[in-house]
């Protein structure tokens, strides 16, 4: 269990919202409207399709044979079940992530290949609406009796596939195995007036996209019901009755409404606030948003990594107290930093707040991307902060959540660029790309253009179809002007002044700052255009002293990317290096297997000798065999 939380009376004043303030609710822009140019992720969109995918589709078909699961139970001749019993999701999350490939990369095989494999789960699928693998192979008469056994978890993600295929494609079919399998829920559950809860979260922001799609009212009730089961007593199965887990591992000890602190497993909180903002935006509920900005600070001020990364304990997959952040033994699961940018999103979304996206992006650019090998086909589950080479991708898991879970992040890492409402657009990442928004029945034309996180230049071409007035709101972020702030859980050790300028068509703009945007109020007209430079300088970090991991030890930080040392650059060994009196850092262009990239030279101590290194991307790292690396590097 956590220790109780420490208060400090002096937080910063953007984690002190006062109740009266207004919200400004907003709505994502879909990556479907974006074509995504950018020369650091197009490639990774890329790789996803033409590695990642084909890789999941093997291990489905031929490794594991997660899909004969699936043949089987539509044959209903007996046949026994291999795997896992939560098997049925893996399935499900490699759809999604080829519903969102196929709108980034048409590709007729791969789409003909994902209908077949939807017309095998649609003949498994029961006649009461009912679809589970595991149960209609070892016995229906088992099923809906214990929590923990994913049944609603794999029903979720099922639903998101769903959403996902028909707006990639228009085709139904699996859209309509998921309406039928909430619909038996909703009978089974809700209506009944039968207590439930969800052993493994996921269910809840499932419902709310398929809500949305389907504009049924009775999926976003299903998705607060299932909210509103958790902290009653209700819980029961293998997760309540281990001592070591308990409800608090399911974030089940009490109401969702009345959490102030994150505990047990990491992955199963992220999808509960993110179903949690969900509801909170859509039902206009604001005891579910003041629950999650109170635990969102307990994650961000004492349980999260440099990376962004959460979940520190391997031992139950999770939280363990606060501050205790190991690097070599950090678990900092994939699927958590996955669903990091997921709650993050929904938080921007509801308040307007660029704090949650400066997360997001750190999330993004380090824990989550860390999990996807530069080939494509290697993937990390755990992504530690340190390693004396033990650590290695690997080809699939038993349990193969992340490789799919990294996948569907990437090839929809365009929904994350740009948020709207009817007045205004809001840049929250900075992603080359070509997009139109219907602003109040207007249609705007918006060209990004950068070479970010290389380089700071973004340049923004705004192009109405005829003069119109709205807002450009554009995030600063927080890596710019971030001086010390009592209370955060990391900080930069020099201080730095705000430098943040803006010019609209070559002159230098005013702007009015709110909620941690630039904002630009003004009468737009085609062929405007936006420049602006983002300061990437090279920044140091430390822990608060209560991180005792990282006592008398520094970070390095460039834009959103964290740095790490690794023994391929360094001939063989990093382990025993300190930071020099004076480090010096430098930039320099360098390349990791084909990925060109901004490395940093700085001098260090090896032993009593003076030392050039070579510091990369963290992401970028055990990308050319086992070796040692760390991110924290000791103070001489």
């Amino acid at each position: 269990m956590k220790k109780p939380l420490l208060f400090f009376a002096f937080l910063c004043p953007l984690f002190m919202a006062k109740a009266q303030e207004k919200q400004t609710v907003l709505e994502a822009h879909s990556f479907s409207q974006i074509k995504i140019t950018d020369s650091f992720w197009k490639p990774k969109l890329e790789k996803v399709a033409k590695s990642a995918l084909p890789a999941s589709i093997y291990q489905t078909e031929i490794n594991t044979g997660r899909i004969r699961n699936f043949e089987k139970a539509g044959r209903k001749q007996g046949e026994d079940h291999k795997g896992i019993y939560y098997d049925d999701s893996d399935v499900y999350k490699a759809l999604e992530a080829i519903a969102y490939s196929l709108q980034n990369i048409p590709d007729a095989a791969l789409e003909q290949k994902a209908d077949e494999w939807i017309a095998k789960i649609a003949s498994a699928q029961e006649p009461d609406g009912y679809i589970n693998t595991f149960y209609s192979l070892t016995g229906l008469d088992k099923r809906w009796q214990d929590m923990e056994k994913h049944e609603d978890y794999c029903a979720g993600h099922l639903m998101e596939a769903g959403v996902a295929y028909f707006q990639a494609t228009g085709k139904r079919l699996l859209l309509d195995v998921a309406i039928r399998m909430a619909d038996h829920i909703d009978t089974q559950f809700r209506q009944a007036n039968k207590p439930w809860v969800s052993g493994h979260e996921e269910i809840e922001l499932a419902l709310v996209k398929l809500y949305k799609v389907t504009k049924e009212d009775r999926y976003l009730q299903l998705a607060d019901w299932f909210l509103d089961q958790r902290g009653r007593g209700y819980g029961k199965g293998a997760i309540w009755d281990k001592p070591e887990w308990g409800p608090k591992y399911a974030q089940d000890d009490v109401p969702v409404k009345d959490q102030k602190e994150i505990t047990g497993h990491a992955v199963r909180a992220m999808y509960l606030y993110t179903g949690a903002a969900d509801v909170a935006a859509t039902k206009n509920d604001p005891g579910y948003m003041k629950a999650m900005k109170t635990v969102w600070e307990d994650v961000v001020y004492r349980n999260m990594y440099v990376t962004g990364g959460i979940g520190s304990s391997g031992s139950n997959e999770g939280f363990s107290v606060d501050y205790d952040l190991p690097n070599e033994n950090a678990y900092s699961e994939t699927c958590a930093s996955v669903g990091m940018v997921f709650w993050n999103q929904r938080m921007n979304l509801l308040e307007g707040q660029s704090q949650y996206i400066d997360v997001l992006e750190r999330s993004l650019y380090n824990a989550a991307l860390d999990g996807l090998s530069l080939t494509g086909d290697r993937f990390f589950y755990g992504n530690p902060l340190a390693s004396s080479g033990q650590h290695f991708r690997k080809e699939w898991f038993g349990t193969a959540c992340c490789p799919s879970n990294i996948s569907r992040l990437v090839a929809s890492v365009g929904d994350y660029i740009y948020a709207k409402n009817e007045s205004g657009i809001w840049v929250n990442l900075f992603i080359a790309n070509q997009t139109e928004f219907d602003l109040s029945g207007e249609k705007v034309r918006v060209e990004m253009k950068t070479n970010f996180p290389w380089d700071g230049k973004v340049e923004l071409e705004v192009n109405p179809t005829t003069d119109k007035r709205f807002t450009v709101n554009i995030r600063i972020p927080g890596w710019i002007e971030e001086n010390p702030v009592p209370g955060k859980l990391y900080n930069f050790l020099q201080k730095e002044e705000t430098n943040f300028t803006l010019l609209i068509n070559g002159e230098k703009a005013t702007f009015r700052q709110e909620n941690g945007y630039a904002v630009l109020d003004r009468a737009w007209k085609k062929g405007d255009r936006i420049t602006y430079e983002l300061p990437l300088e090279i920044r140091q970090l430390q822990s608060r002293p209560e991180v005792l991991a990282n006592s008398d030890r520094i970070a390095i930080q460039r834009g959103p990317l964290v740095y790490c040392v690794e023994g391929a650059d360094n001939e063989g060994k990093v382990l025993q290096l300190a930071l020099g009196s004076n480090p010096n850092f430098t930039t320099k262009d360098y390349r990791i297997l084909d990925e060109n990239v901004q490395a940093i030279e700085f001098q260090a101590i090896d032993g009593q000798t003076p030392k050039t290194v070579t510091a990369i991307p963290y992401y970028t790292w055990a990308n050319r065999g086992q070796n040692e690396m760390m991110v924290w590097i000791p103070k001489k």
